[in-house]
């Protein structure tokens, strides 16, 4: 619960047709367990008390009144217990009956929702039994108590508003606007489905794809509870096919192959955030009635206004992508690769016919970054029509630079067909620096920046002698942390890499690798890839680069992770920390982790000003940091509450912990360049 996470949980349990005290036991069973394993709602299947295939036997008195007597056992077998639970019941009211969603808590029954698509088709027949539900809610009197009955029903916890639970019943999810779409507008994070879906073939992903779109759609966690075993196979089969989804991405699926429960962690926060940023999610609570009960596990907890805080943690059996901007599967990679390099190539394609320019210039070190430019600014001479002879690939070599990284910018530049120019630096350098009063020996930020801001010269005036257009080559990582020199490498007249994380830009230059016709080429480009993350300001050590990137500001695996969670789903410090912990434990401590995460928030909020003065350049993904598009932010911010919360942290963590060795920095293998560090 603490940081917006909730554990539930959708089964399916062993039912007998038209045995309501068999079903009530297993119903009840499937309750003890889900609250064992400590899920706050369960989601039971549609019609479970007596069966989805009773027939006309819904017709019979008998079984609604032992569906009632259920009802009643199921509730007070609630009591006490830390759960939010959802069946499905038949529902007698005046002489009418409803096939209902029942939701029961601490002993009580909170409410009951009708389900409003009533299937009259195919291997369909409930409008033979059942009515449909009406938007109007009313009373009802059920074991004495008056009950809230109706489709506007919202299903809240006082201690955590984010856990609003909205009710549909299968065929709502397959209509042409399902309740969940209303219900979600009124409030509700989750939306259970409480379904009894036979299985016939392809039918299986065509629901997951329901499932997934609406929760996407919806911005909620959708459980989806489906008939399984014990179900009538006089015509049909039932699997009990459950899912749980969150926001469009699938968290749990059952196998399928027997009756059982589904259990998620739900990521509240993240559905939350989601609804803040996107302004065309509509609130409109109007018509809608929230039913309120409290979790007896907080009821003595201390309040802050309407929000329990000092919540118990949820242990976290959920996992979180290292590389949250690079898919792990390999061919949505790959896909993914295709998509993003064409885009970049598009935004620099267009930039190109417009400025009427045939020529573009570029700094070509050797490193990930350049190569990913060069590649892309390639691939868009491809698409414009016009001759490759116009890339001019700028090499310059300084104090820092290595022959290795040499040979490599050079042999990069004629596999492509472009045209180099090598102007070496030193020299230029080394006179500004007695210029402005550096004696050449101190290798600090003026050492180091100065031979960035002279890259940036030669290419921009080369650029101008011959009427081209510099493409930069900084990358969002380096943006993010402000690893740029201001008006050196931070500059250029369009950025191709300019949302394209530290962490993507290896596989993208991979996927060029992998997917080249030339053998050298790929041969170069694999060797760019080993390289090391270096700036190469400093001089080497037995001609081998000394300045590693990553052992400075730290490894862009986390850097990229945090970047993500910060930026994207707006996390705290603490929960990015605790979703970093799980995602690379047995890579970073505890202690690791939370240094670099300082080194952050340090970074990010101290080198916004660079970020506000960027070239123009293409947005790739869901994250970007240009100033006119996803990022506002003042140069001068404070970082005052993110450090308080770091710091608490620390403190936490300032006894001994048992953690696995720290892993080496990526860097080890290389995945980028920089290009200066300083202001």
């Amino acid at each position: 619960m603490r940081d917006g996470f909730l554990k539930a949980a959708a089964g399916t349990p062993d039912i007998r047709v038209a045995d309501c005290g068999f079903n009530t036991e297993k119903i009840i069973e499937a309750i003890h367990r889900a609250e064992n394993e400590g899920a706050k709602l369960l989601v039971l299947p549609e019609l479970c008390v007596t069966g989805y295939t009773c027939g006309d036997l819904f017709l019979q008195d008998a079984l609604l009144k032992a569906a009632l007597c259920s009802a009643a056992a199921i509730a007070e077998a609630t009591r006490r217990l830390d759960l939010l639970a959802v069946f499905g019941m038949p529902f007698l009211k005046e002489n009418k009956l409803y096939n209902t969603a029942v939701a029961v808590q601490n002993g009580r029954i909170l409410g009951i929702v009708p389900k409003s698509n009533i299937p009259n088709y195919s291997e369909f027949y409930e409008a033979r039994h059942f009515n449909p539900g009406t938007e109007r809610t009313e009373r009802v009197f059920l074991l004495g108590q008056e009950v809230p009955f109706g489709t506007r029903l919202l299903f809240a916890c006082r201690e955590l508003p984010d856990f609003v639970t909205g009710i549909e019943i299968c065929e709502d999810l397959w209509g042409a606007e399902p309740p969940s779409g209303r219900l979600a507008r009124a409030g509700a994070m989750l939306i259970a489905n409480l379904s009894a879906s036979d299985e016939t073939i392809g039918k299986a992903e065509y629901r997951r794809s329901l499932v997934c779109g609406q929760s996407a759609r919806t911005l909620t966690a959708y459980l989806y509870a489906d008939a399984g075993e014990g179900e009538s196979t006089t015509d049909l089969v039932f699997t009990g096919h459950n899912l749980i989804a969150e926001n469009g991405a699938l968290l749990a699926e059952s196998d399928c192959l027997e009756n059982g429960l589904l259990f998620a962690e739900l990521d509240l926060g993240r559905l939350a955030s989601e609804r803040r940023r996107i302004t065309t999610f509509c609130a409109d609570a109007a018509g809608y009635e929230k039913v309120w009960f409290s979790l007896p596990s907080l009821a003595g907890a201390e309040h802050s206004g309407s929000r329990c805080i000092h919540l118990p943690e949820l242990q976290l059996t959920r996992s979180f992508e290292k590389l949250p901007f690079v898919p792990s599967d390999a061919a949505k990679r790959e896909q993914r690769c295709r998509e993003i390099v064409r885009l970049q190539a598009l935004g620099l394609k267009k930039r190109l016919l417009h400025a009427g320019c045939s020529c573009a210039v570029i700094g070509v070190s050797g490193g990930l970054d350049s190569t990913l430019a060069l590649l892309v600014t390639k691939l868009a001479f491809e698409l414009a029509g016009l001759d490759p002879a116009g890339i001019l690939a700028v090499t310059m070599p300084c104090f820092g630079t290595t022959g290795r990284t040499l040979r490599n910018a050079c042999g990069l530049a004629e596999k492509l067909g472009a045209k180099l120019i090598e102007v070496n630096i030193e020299e230029a350098v080394r006179i500004h620096l007695r210029d402005i009063g550096h004696s050449g020996e101190k290798h600090d930020v003026t050492y180091e920046n100065a031979q960035a801001r002279e890259r940036t010269q030669v290419l921009m005036d080369i650029a101008n002698l011959h009427g081209g257009m510099v493409i930069g080559t900084g990358d969002m990582s380096e943006l993010a942390l402000g690893w740029a020199t201001y008006n050196g490498d931070h500059m250029s007249m369009y950025g191709v890499n300019a949302s394209v994380p530290k962490t993507l830009v290896r596989y993208l230059v991979a996927y060029f690798a992998d997917t080249a016709d030339n053998e050298e080429l790929a041969k170069v480009l694999r060797d760019i890839l080993a390289t090391p993350v270096s700036p190469e300001l400093l001089p080497p050590k037995d001609g081998v680069i000394a300045q590693r990137t990553e052992e400075i500001v730290g490894p862009y695996e986390l850097h990229d992770f945090f970047l993500y969670y910060a930026l994207r789903y707006g996390y705290t410090p603490r929960k990015i920390y605790r979703l970093a912990v799980r995602a690379f434990q047995g890579d970073y401590c505890g202690q690791t982790i939370i240094k670099w995460l300082r080194t952050f928030y340090r970074r990010f909020f101290s080198q916004q000003f660079k970020r506000s003065c960027l070239p123009d350049g293409p947005k790739v993904g869901s994250v970007a940091v240009s100033p006119r598009g996803d990022l506002r932010l003042p140069s001068d911010a404070s970082a005052a509450l993110w450090e308080r919360e770091l710091a608490g942290l620390e403190q936490e963590l300032a006894e001994p912990e048992q953690v696995p060795a720290e892993k080496a920095p990526a860097s080890a293998a290389g995945t980028g360049e920089g290009a200066g560090n300083g202001i």
